[in-house]
């Protein structure tokens, strides 16, 4: 019997890549943390492949974000807040920064085993 591995990283909510309904769970997944309309597309609700590439540009794009409010920061809310809620928001976009950077590499984990990579354990 061959054992379910996925690498460090991959995402609690979906199941490891050949159990049962994995790629349900996948889509499930990947529709939370996409923009609500993808909903409403058939062509990414019938391929999930498809999905998963969406997802992934969508959180780089979030992620391109991020890194243009946190450069930007300083030099544009010094006018509207004082120096410590400016500090507050660098502190908030550095925080988003790092939780956007494990989503990123979630989403390309399952994107991955969508395209057929699969996982062993080592030792």
């Amino acid at each position: 019997m061959t054992s379910l591995v996925v690498p460090p990283g991959w995402p609690a909510a979906v199941r490891p890549p050949d159990a049962p309904r994995w790629e349900v769970t996948a889509e499930s997944w990947l529709l939370d943390l996409s923009p609500p309309e993808y909903r409403s597309y058939p062509t990414l609700r019938r391929h999930v492949v498809l999905l998963a590439r969406f997802a992934v540009l969508h959180v780089e794009a979030m992620q391109a974000a991020c890194q243009q409010g946190l450069s930007q920061a300083r030099g544009e809310l010094r006018h509207v807040a004082p120096p410590d809620v400016v500090d507050e928001a660098v502190q908030t976009w550095l925080t988003e920064d790092a939780r956007l950077s494990a989503v990123r590499r979630e989403v390309g984990l399952v994107e991955d085993a969508l395209r057929g990579t699969r996982y062993r354990a080592r030792l």
